[in-house]
């Protein structure tokens, strides 16, 4: 019974903060949407990229190749975040932890290396 009231007290906490921070994003927003100056012009709404004025149509397809190169690039480099406490706290860890970090170097590299076999790691 008493677990139970407690459990109840921590959701009032949820319900309490969650529209403080819906509130406390939406209020810069609306502020900036009212209060900020509105001048468009035709430079303002013209495309730019990198202060090069476009030329001819500028939807231009990529190639998916470079997309799957940079999801691969990101996947990498979270696991190699996820990689970082690990490594500092090395000298305590216990030896079922350090299996666990090896298990997940090795699942890594299995993933790495389907991606190398699949040729996603050729850029052309």
């Amino acid at each position: 019974m008493f677990g139970e009231a407690h459990m109840h007290d921590q959701w009032i906490f949820v319900a309490f903060f969650l529209p403080i921070g819906f509130i406390a994003a939406a209020v810069p927003i609306i502020a900036a949407r009212i209060l900020g100056p509105r001048k468009p012009n035709p430079v303002k709404l013209s495309t730019y990229e990198c202060g090069v004025e476009t030329v001819g149509d500028t939807w231009v397809q990529f190639k998916v190749q470079y997309y799957v190169f940079a999801l691969i690039f990101v996947i990498f480099d979270v696991e190699a975040v996820f990689l970082f406490p690990w490594a500092v706290a090395y000298n305590q860890l216990q030896l079922y932890m350090v299996l666990e970090g090896v298990l997940f170097i090795l699942i890594l590299a299995a993933g790495l290396f389907y991606v190398w076999r699949k040729g996603a790691l050729e850029w052309s």
